[in-house]
């Protein structure tokens, strides 16, 4: 099971020579991680008909150039979480500090900069228990200088994101690559994975893999002083059971994707489902879900350029009579996505020991 994420900067790289980059060999790596975050070079190579040393060496240059990268996430329900979708106001002064606060937080994926640079958005993972509270919900949000308006959104439902992959980052690999990749052989043969639920004895092994998801069994049993026949069937427990996933990660700009925007639109109850599972087939769109609020449903749009953009939200939209209201934000900024390395820092100033916001 696998989720999928893009937008990622590096810290540093060269300037790349072309808006988009990748050729039909990296998009066919891509999309073979999709399928398997942590499948090995040798599968994928069997799959894209070239060497395993041929794809070690494609990987390394797009985790260098293009920011690819795959984690591995525990899924929020399963987990115990909810997760809040937070609209942050701030003065322009402080929104940059304020954002790389929030994506140093554990607790917090998917930090941006919208609409000018004064609005934030971002994704709260809070206990679903509501005796565990939520501090930053609650208490350290609303006491933050330079804040001037606060709206928080529950996720309820996700039409598309998580497992399913943005159309066009995975269509690649015709049929038959993909049943070679969707085969995978264990290597423990004698062993039938079970599924399981996560436990308090699992955090170490999601910390490793939030750092990287195709950490070896034996990096990954350093990590949680387990042996590694034993991180290889919990690892095989958890994914069976869907208790995990894998995201890769990748800057979308390389896809051609230059212009993204969120997308608040209001839609009647009644016509809610009917509406999102339509956004959900746009291959425009990376992300539908309904949401709490006076906007109940969210999207987030990958076109190549404004004018792109425009078309999409005036055509494809624009036909759909249900939805009563729509407000378009550009992302100006990803400065987190689902993994809790803080990215992009690269490109902005570096706050000074002085000014950093703590949250």
């Amino acid at each position: 099971m696998l989720y999928v994420i893009f937008n990622f900067i590096p810290r540093s790289r060269p300037p790349l020579k072309d808006v988009c980059m990748l050729d039909d060999l990296d998009r066919a790596l891509i999309h073979a991680l999709h399928i398997d975050g942590r499948a090995p070079f040798s599968q994928i190579a069997a799959a894209l008909e070239v060497s395993p040393q041929t794809v070690a060496r494609r990987y390394r240059r797009l985790r260098d150039e293009a920011s690819l990268r795959v984690v591995g996430l525990a899924d929020p329900h399963r987990a115990g979480q909810t997760q809040w979708l937070i609209r942050l106001t701030a003065a322009a002064s402080s929104a940059q500090d304020l954002a790389h606060a929030l994506a140093r937080r554990p607790d917090t994926s998917w930090v941006k900069l919208t609409s000018g640079g004064t609005e934030i958005v971002a994704i709260i993972h809070a206990p679903t228990d509501a005796a565990a509270g939520n501090s930053l919900l609650l208490r350290d949000l609303p006491r933050t200088n330079n804040v001037t308006a606060v709206s928080a959104h529950c996720l309820l439902h996700m039409y598309l994101g998580g497992p399913t992959n943005w159309r066009r980052s995975a269509d690649a690999l015709n049929e038959e690559q993909q049943r070679i990749l969707r085969s995978h052989e264990v290597a423990d043969t004698a062993y039938v994975p079970v599924p399981r639920q996560l436990s308090d004895g699992d955090v170490d092994l999601l910390v490793a893999l939030q750092k990287d998801g195709r950490a070896s069994h034996a990096e990954l049993a350093q990590a949680t002083g387990w042996s590694p026949v034993t991180v290889a069937r919990r690892l095989a427990d958890l994914q069976v059971g869907g208790a995990i996933f894998f995201d890769v990660e990748v800057d979308t700009g390389q896809f051609g994707a230059n212009t993204r925007a969120l997308l608040w639109m209001s839609v009647s109850p009644a016509h809610l489902e009917h509406v999102a599972t339509t956004l959900a087939g746009h291959d425009e769109l990376a992300f539908v879900a309904a949401t709490t609020g006076p906007t109940n449903l969210v999207a987030q749009a990958l076109c190549s350029d404004p004018a792109d953009l425009h078309h999409y939200l005036a055509r494809r939209l624009g036909s759909l009579d249900a939805i009563h209201t729509l407000e378009t934000s550009p992302v100006l900024q990803n400065v987190k996505a689902a993994s809790p390395m803080i990215t992009d820092l690269a490109r902005t100033r570096r706050p000074t020991p002085a000014a950093r916001v703590r949250l």
